[in-house]
């Protein structure tokens, strides 16, 4: 089988490491150093829709992955089935769960699905007044795709505001940010949870947890993730149950009534509050680092999966997924300048890594002198599997140490929620 992974990413380094540990022969576009030990790495951009539908059927593969949310809020999909391919992800109509959270919310309400309440704004009077009204804190979200950043997580009511006016007035996130969601704060712990959806089923995965914050002890600014574990103690067989049947099933309803089932991989970030699941925001593909920290423990095989809903076969009948009994941390390691921007250019030493850990490449490319070097703000994912959480969070820090690079962060304590809760049990 050939396999089109679309994409650059550590996500995408992960997916394309697990296919072609099933056998598959990977493509990908335009991938990076680490894809291209695995397979052939082709100069195309993963928004440039033309150009990846013509490489498809020029090299007549089975299916095409896309990993991230910008080219499926693009319409690729719906341009490939024009055009006869195969694609694995969501229509452009239906990856609107994530590209509009203004669509999420008005969806999630009038399906049941358990969420906080919002209100919508794109002037900053009425911004500010649905603030006050919550009180503090709350939550201030930009409405588009913001790279995972869009979110002020405001404690006091001037927080509020200041974030409200960065985000309407001051164009922080470019036309992502000129819609705003107003949200009611959720205390709790905070879980990610995947199903791939036929659009009518939906196959969840085990839970993951991914760290936003840039330092250890879920201190400094917001980031992308900077690292995930699994499986997670808090993620039981009934909580699973409790959003197939909760979440996962109206939200596959409600969007197919509206005419955009959604078929690829919903992600959905739930907050584990006093009341219940509640669904923080949905994503419309693997998440990044999530996918990096969970994969390596699938036994299942992947592949016949996403071939049968990027070919429309459906999932009828698919047994539920089977993971190894182990542990997996993932530690993002950054450039010196992230999250505000990231730096380029900068050599990389990165050593022979042991059995049970795996370097997923995500900013990165080879200098003119064929040397490796940091190209973007997360550099590497050093992923860890071990019998315990404790040896595997401990592996994934040893050797993001070992990689070296000007500039480096990493946290060493991805983790910290689920080890605390063992020694405290």
């Amino acid at each position: 089988m050939k396999v089109l992974v679309v994409g650059g990413g550590g996500r995408e380094h992960a997916l394309a490491w697990k296919l072609h540990g099933e056998g598959a022969e990977i493509l990908a576009a335009p991938g990076n150093p680490g894809i291209g030990t695995l397979g052939t790495c082709l100069a195309a951009s993963a928004t440039d829709i033309a150009a990846l539908a013509t490489i498809a059927r020029r090299e007549r593969v089975a299916f095409t992955m896309v990993g991230p949310e910008g080219p499926l809020a693009a319409g690729l999909v719906d341009h490939f089935r024009r055009e006869g391919l195969a694609a694995f992800g969501p229509t452009q109509g239906a990856a609107q769960v994530e590209a509009s959270k203004r669509f999420s919310k008005a969806l999630m309400v009038e399906a049941g699905v358990p969420t906080a309440r919002a209100t919508t704004h794109t002037d900053v009077p009425g911004a500010i007044r649905a603030a006050h009204a919550l009180g503090a804190p709350v939550v201030i979200k930009a409405s588009g795709l913001a790279a995972g950043k869009g979110v002020v997580v405001a404690m006091t009511l001037p927080d509020a505001e200041a974030a409200i006016r960065m985000m309407l007035e001051g164009n922080a996130f470019g036309d992502a940010g000129h819609e705003v969601l107003v949200e009611e704060f959720m205390a709790g712990e905070e879980l990610s949870l995947f199903a791939l959806c036929d659009g009518q089923r939906a196959l969840p995965m085990i839970g993951v947890q991914d760290h936003k914050r840039l330092l250890q002890g879920d201190e400094g600014p917001n980031t992308g993730g900077m690292g995930a574990y699994a499986p997670v103690s808090l993620s039981t067989r009934a909580l699973v149950a409790d959003a197939e049947q909760r979440v996962f099933a109206p939200m596959l309803a409600a969007m197919a009534a509206h005419g955009v089932p959604f078929t690829g991989l919903l992600y959905a970030g739930l907050m584990l509050t006093a009341d219940g699941i509640k669904v923080v925001e949905f994503n419309c593909r693997f998440g990044d680092p999530e996918t990096q920290a969970i994969l390596p423990l699938l036994d299942s095989s992947l592949g016949p999966l996403l071939e049968a809903v990027a070919v429309g076969d459906g999932l009828a009948g698919a047994a539920p997924l089977k993971w190894r009994p182990a542990a997996s941390v993932c530690t993002v390691l950054a450039a010196g300048s992230y999250p505000e921007k990231g730096d380029t250019g900068t050599p990389i030493a990165l050593p022979e890594l042991p059995d049970g850990v795996l370097a997923f490449h995500a900013g990165t490319r080879l200098g003119a002198d064929g040397r490796l070097e940091t190209a973007g703000g997360r550099v590497l994912n050093l992923v860890a599997t071990a019998s315990t959480l404790r040896e595997a969070q401990a592996r994934s820090a040893e050797w993001a140490a070992r990689v070296t690079f000007a500039g480096r962060q990493f946290r060493p304590d991805i983790g910290w929620r689920e080890l605390a809760r063992a020694g405290a049990s």
